[in-house]
């Protein structure tokens, strides 16, 4: 169990998977979450859930897609509660799969926007606000395609390649200053995308991990909780796989 009483912890894409099991889990060990989706209703729900539960949540609607929505997050959380401690980019969207040579131009702009530019973007506005703060930290969820290849999904493994670059240069950046940054980087998790899937879609996916399944979205959201706390005071820069032991294949 970890103490985030007071803290208060922004994560993007908070209306579902692994976003929603990090809201969820933060609020429990007594953080005040900004909840963010460009999804009105899924995160509201995410929002509902928590107070519900006697946690304490506030929903804001983002598009990470545009700077100048996210800066708009940023201000926002600082007029409602004066600070910001921690920062969870995992707002994200893939691609069809598909060659290179076959990929347009607007499916390859709308995912690196989302991807690559709405996490430089987090950083660049949550940065000031953490050392604002006195301190804080980050972490960008990359995915195990920003650890290897991932042919067919060239514009999402190319963006979460860059997700990796960011969260390692922004760390070098604030190492003397408090702010830790970090990234994880996990397979396929057990989330609605993985069991719109056929049977046969599934068992081709999975049977690529060692631990012959999926993660669970609070599998990812205990190490994001965990790299946000005191206990991994002393790491910063690194891109953490949760994935079953597939990268090391």
């Amino acid at each position: 169990m970890f103490d985030y009483t007071d803290s208060v912890v922004l994560i993007t894409g908070a209306g579902s998977g692994i976003g929603h099991a990090t809201a969820q889990r933060f609020a429990n060990e007594g953080a005040h979450v900004i909840v963010a989706d460009i999804d009105t209703e899924a995160g509201q729900e995410t929002a509902e859930q928590i107070n519900t539960n006697h946690g304490s949540a506030t929903f804001v609607e983002v598009d990470t897609s545009r700077p100048s929505s996210i800066a708009a997050l940023i201000d926002a959380t600082l007029e409602e509660h004066g600070r910001l401690d921690c920062a969870i980019n995992n707002a994200a969207t893939g691609n069809q799969p598909s060659p290179i040579t076959d990929i347009d131009e607007e499916d390859w702009n709308q995912v690196i926007d989302v991807n690559q530019t709405g996490v430089w973007a987090g950083m660049k506005y949550e940065l000031p606000a953490l050392l604002e703060s006195g301190g804080g930290a980050i972490v960008n969820v990359a995915s195990k395609a920003g650890i290897r290849g991932s042919p067919g999904r060239a514009p999402y493994g190319a963006s979460k390649h860059a997700v990796v670059g960011l969260t390692r240069t922004a760390a070098l950046e604030v190492a003397g200053d408090g702010v830790r940054v970090n990234a994880v980087c996990p397979t396929i998790v057990d989330t609605p995308a993985l069991r719109s899937m056929s049977e046969e879609e599934r068992e081709a996916v999975i049977k690529n991990v060692p631990m012959e399944r999926a993660a669970t979205p609070e599998e990812v959201a205990n190490v994001i909780v965990w790299l946000c706390s005191k206990e991994a005071s002393f790491i910063t820069g690194q891109a953490i796989p949760v994935d079953g032991g597939e990268t090391q294949q």
